[in-house]
Formats: C-alpha cells, sequence, structure tokens
C-alpha cells in the first residue's frame, strides 16, 4: 500500500512561503503544520511573521501559539508530536502541508530526529561554563576537531546544540554525526519538498523591506511588551534575530539606527544559512520566483506537480 504523500513547502526567511501555503491550503483543502522554532510560541509575533489572524480563522494551522516564551522545545518533541498531528489531518480526510523555514524541524519530521544517549548532568554543567568563559565559536572550534559531520550544521549563536554534541562524544566516545547516519527511520509518509528559490541580490532586498514594515506594525512595542511580561532575554525563545538587536537597544548598548541594521545584516545571514542546509537536500524540487511572480498561478503548478508526483 503507497504511503500517504504530505506536501512540505521550505526556503528561507521572506521567500514567501506563507502566501503560497495558504493558497495551497485552499486549492488541496489543506491544513498548515508550521514548521518554524519560535512561531510556537506566544508573544512572538511580529518578529516571527506568524500568520495573520485572519489567515489562521480561514485556514487551519498547527503549532502556533503553543507554549510561553518560558518553556523548553526542541526538534525531538516536534518530529513525534508533527507527525501525530500529521496522522490526525490524514485520518480526516484533509491534505497535511509542511510549511517552515526552520530547516531542522522540518528533517525532523521528514527523516525523524535522533539526539543520542542520555543526558549527563555533570558534564553538561562542565560544558556550559565552559562557554560562559570561552564563548560559542570556541566549543564550535573543539567540536569541529571531534565531530565535523556534525559541527558543519552548528551556528555558535545558538550554543546549545554545540553543548549536547560534545557532551554526547565526551559521554560515550562516538560523534553524534555517526550516531545519525546509523539512525533507522522508516518514515510514515511520503514527502515532496518543494523549495522557493530567489535570486540572492531580490531575496536579501524582500528581507531588508520585512525588517523596515516589521517596525511598522509595531515590533518594538512588541519587544517592550516582552520586557514588562517579565521574560528575560536568556529566555532560549528570545535568542533570535530580531529579538536580541531589540533588547541590546532597549538595554541602551546600541542606538536604534544600530539594532535596525544590525537586524537587517543578521536576517541576511540567517537566510544564508537556511539555503546552505535545504541545498544540501537534494529531494527538494525548487520552483524560481522574483518580484513579477503570480502567487495564485504558482500555487496551482505546484499543486499539480504534488498531485502527479
Amino acid at each position: 500500500m503507497p504511503l500517504p504523500r504530505v506536501l512540505a513547502i521550505v526556503g528561507p526567511t521572506a521567500s514567501g512561503k506563507t502566501p503560497l501555503s495558504l493558497l495551497l491550503a485552499e486549492l488541496l483543502n489543506g491544513e498548515i503544520v508550521s514548521a518554524d522554532s519560535r512561531q510556537v510560541y506566544r508573544h512572538l509575533d511580529i518578529g516571527t511573521a506568524k500568520p495573520s489572524q485572519d489567515d489562521m480563522q480561514t485556514v487551519r494551522h498547527h503549532f502556533i501559539d503553543i507554549l510561553e516564551p518560558t518553556a523548553e522545545y526542541n526538534a525531538g518533541q516536534f518530529s513525534t508530536e508533527a507527525r501525530d498531528v500529521i496522522h490526525d489531518i490524514i485520518n480526516r480526510k484533509k491534505m497535511p502541508i509542511l510549511v517552515g523555514g526552520s530547516g531542522l524541524y522540518v528533517k525532523a519530521v521528514v527523516d525523524g530526529f535522533f539526539e543520542g544517549p542520555g543526558k549527563d548532568p555533570e558534564l553538561r554543567n562542565q560544558l556550559e561554563e565552559k562557554l560562559s568563559r570561552e564563548g560559542g565559536e570556541a566549543l564550535l572550534a573543539e567540536l569541529r576537531s571531534i565531530d565535523p559531520g556534525s559541527a558543519v550544521k552548528m551556528n555558535p549563536t545558538k550554543p546549545r546544540r554545540i553543548v549536547r554534541a560534545l557532551e554526547v562524544y565526551y559521554a560515550t566516545g562516538i560523534p553524534l554525526s555517526k550516531f545519525h547516519a546509523e539512525q533507522k527511520f522508516d518514515s510514515p509518509f511520503e514527502f515532496v519538498q518543494i523549495g522557493l528559490e530567489w535570486d540572492r541580490a531580490d531575496l536579501y532586498r524582500r528581507i531588508n523591506e520585512r525588517v523596515e514594515s516589521m517596525f511598522k506594525l509595531g515590533f518594538l512595542d512588541e519587544v517592550k511588551g516582552l520586557q514588562k511580561k517579565g521574560f528575560s532575554r536568556s529566555l532560549n525563545a528570545l535568542n533570535t534575530v530580531g529579538y536580541k538587536e531589540m533588547f541590546d537597544f532597549l538595554e541602551g548598548k546600541i542606538s536604534f539606527e544600530q539594532a535596525v541594521e544590525l537586524m537587517k545584516r543578521n536576517s541576511r545571514r540567517f537566510a544564508k544559512r537556511q539555503l546552505t542546509w535545504f541545498r544540501a537536500d537534494t529531494r527538494i524540487r525548487w520552483e524560481k520566483v522574483d518580484g513579477q511572480t503570480d502567487f495564485s498561478q504558482l500555487a496551482e503548478r505546484v499543486a499539480k506537480v504534488f498531485q502527479s508526483s
């Protein structure tokens, strides 16, 4: 019996995943499964470019606004929970559409997720202390020397995964990348992955424009509101582009103009990392888009590709 098929729409920030997915949901009688590591948190709306309330009333969305920013959430949890939701959508005779730019979250659903052996609290504390003393770059350099396969996927500004990979190696003597390579996962679904491909200069222009529009929508007030609610900038949920720069501004470390420019620069860098991640997956079919693209026509073309695959 053939596996149930699931459509996945992936790509970098500001590439148009949200409008395309909404159109596809209407064409395919679908529901959207958000694969975004920050949209799961409440109160982080403008900075994570969540769909509007109208859009979420028109098309059912999953994994948006499910947690407070103080909660910990990871790709392993998402992998299990998202597959359960996809099963439920299929059982209700709807079409699940996985949508997101968080590459690890997408991969966790498509290929399964394995974290390695259990945690070693004492070793973890030692690595956390080393991180505080020496910083993420130093730990990433250490990881490169023992597990380059894992290190190439890591970002020093998000050190938790680096600490975890070091913990696995020092606890077992086996690189985390080897655990992943030996993992066997039989997916209950067949995924058809579509990526949105922009000219790099056009994508960067869109990113800059998105940052500008965020402030017109009230992003600064959103971050001030998080402060007033008592949410610390040290929370993992807030360790992301946009919120970090605005906290620096509100704490008097940089000017507003500097914060905006840093947001643009760091968003462009983030998009580059997203593209590098997705480009490594040869199963993704890329659709070229530009400023003249009619997304209604694109949705119809993608729907036909999906239905005929």
